[in-house]
C-alpha cells in the first residue's frame, strides 16, 4: 500500500510539473502566435504641426525588421523607436512598417498637416 501512495504521488508531481511546463511554453509562445504589433504614440493622427521637422516616435513588438516611410528605422531593447524627419508642408501620412521573422506584415500610419511657415 505505501508503494502505491507514493507511486501515485510521483504521478500527481510529474503531473503537475507537466502541466506547468506546458503552460509557460504556451505563455512565452504567444509573442511567436502574435505577430508584429506597432504603436505609433507621436506625432497625433490627424494634428497640425508648425515645425520644418517632425519626431514620429512609438513602440514595436515582434519585429524583425521595421521601416519608417519606407527608410530602414531600428529600436532599442524595449521595441521603442524615434525618428526625426522634415515632410514638405502640406498634409503628409507617414508610416510604420514592420516584418517578423515569419514574414508577417502589420504597419500603422499617421496624417499630419505640416503648416507652412513661409507664406502670411
Amino acid at each position: 500500500m505505501m508503494k502505491q501512495q507514493r507511486s501515485s504521488k510521483k504521478i500527481i508531481i510529474v503531473v503537475i510539473l507537466l502541466l506547468v511546463v506546458l503552460g509557460y511554453g504556451s505563455f512565452e509562445a504567444r509573442k511567436l502566435l502574435e505577430g508584429p504589433e506597432i504603436v505609433i504614440t507621436s506625432p497625433i493622427d490627424g494634428s497640425a504641426i508648425a515645425s520644418t521637422t517632425v519626431t514620429i516616435i512609438g513602440t514595436a513588438k515582434n519585429i524583425s525588421f521595421l521601416t519608417i516611410d519606407d527608410a530602414p528605422a531600428f529600436t532599442d531593447q524595449a521595441g521603442n523607436f524615434s525618428l526625426t524627419l522634415s515632410p514638405p508642408p502640406g498634409y503628409t501620412t507617414l508610416t510604420v512598417a514592420a516584418a517578423d521573422r515569419f514574414g508577417r506584415r502589420a504597419s500603422k500610419s499617421v496624417s499630419i498637416t505640416v503648416l507652412d511657415q513661409n507664406h502670411n
